[in-house]
């Protein structure tokens, strides 16, 4: 009975130690102030954090960060989940003081302006080069360029990243807006290889990828990479070959990740 009811007190303990953490990072996540953006009608939700001891009279970096399809919607929450917690850590606020933000994708639109094939293994993608953008991108493009020119964000340090839906927006991106980012991630991502020569010699590009990847083929990022060196860019890449479609949580971890981002600028005139 006493082996019972220890294991009964370990789990319990297990659980409202999972509680307290949940209920922690959901206070501390809402440092991210919920907004939404609103141009001819339609609105984005979108979630921003400033700097701690934010003042309109500096200038900070401003980081785009574009999340996977799974966490699209109206909640103007789940986009928060995967990312988040990085740019909530104490240590790199102080070091890297910066205006983060997290735009939602609604439920039935798209980072990328693509044709998703989700009927087999895997999710196959037909890129469409040119033309518009999704709705939903065209929005967060109008959103970077109404935030970009508030006078408290350093034009030349301006980031973008994502991850699997959000990676492929971030070619996109690029692609559509090559003069105007600093540097770039892209994890579990992929785009047309022949968008690269585009922005290749103006956005260094770190790309990530898992080799167990079964949702996104790792090759779509291997293509990418080869396109970008073929364009005399200089990308670099992590293909994990120990990681599935999370790659993100390995690429969070890299220890020299925000350095590398930080430091790279455009270098204009301000």
């Amino acid at each position: 009975m006493t082996d019972i009811l220890t294991k009964i007190v370990h789990k319990l303990v297990l659980i409202l130690g999972m509680i307290v953490v949940t209920l922690a990072f959901g206070q501390e996540k809402e440092q991210f102030k919920r907004e939404f953006f609103v141009v001819n009608g339609d609105s984005l939700n979108y979630r921003i954090l400033y700097p701690e001891h934010f003042s309109e009279s500096e200038s900070y970096p401003l980081v785009l960060f574009l999340h996977g399809a799974g966490e699209r919607g109206s909640d103007n929450e789940k986009q928060l989940i995967h990312g988040s917690q990085l740019f909530l850590n104490d240590l790199n606020r102080k070091k890297f003081p910066a205006v983060v933000v997290f735009p939602q994708c609604p439920q039935d639109d798209y980072w990328s302006n693509a044709d998703v094939d989700r009927s087999g293994p895997g999710v196959k993608f037909a890129f469409k080069n040119g033309g518009e953008p999704t709705k939903a991108l065209d929005q967060v493009m109008n959103l970077l360029d109404s935030l970009k020119n508030k006078p408290f964000i350093n034009q030349n340090r301006i980031y973008v990243g994502g991850l699997s839906m959000g990676g492929l927006g971030t070619y996109e991106i690029l692609y559509r807006k090559p003069n105007t980012f600093a540097a770039a991630i892209a994890i579990c991502g992929g785009a047309a290889p022949e968008t690269a020569s585009a922005y290749a010699k103006n956005t260094p590009l770190w790309i990530f990828h898992g080799a167990l990847d079964d949702v996104v083929d790792p090759l779509y990022s291997v293509k990418m990479t080869e396109a970008l060196l073929k364009a005399g860019a200089h990308p670099k890449m992590n293909l994990y070959d120990n990681a599935n479609h999370n790659s993100w949580d390995q690429a969070f971890a890299e220890p020299e990740l925000f350095t590398w981002i930080f430091s790279k600028s455009l270098n204009k005139p301000e």
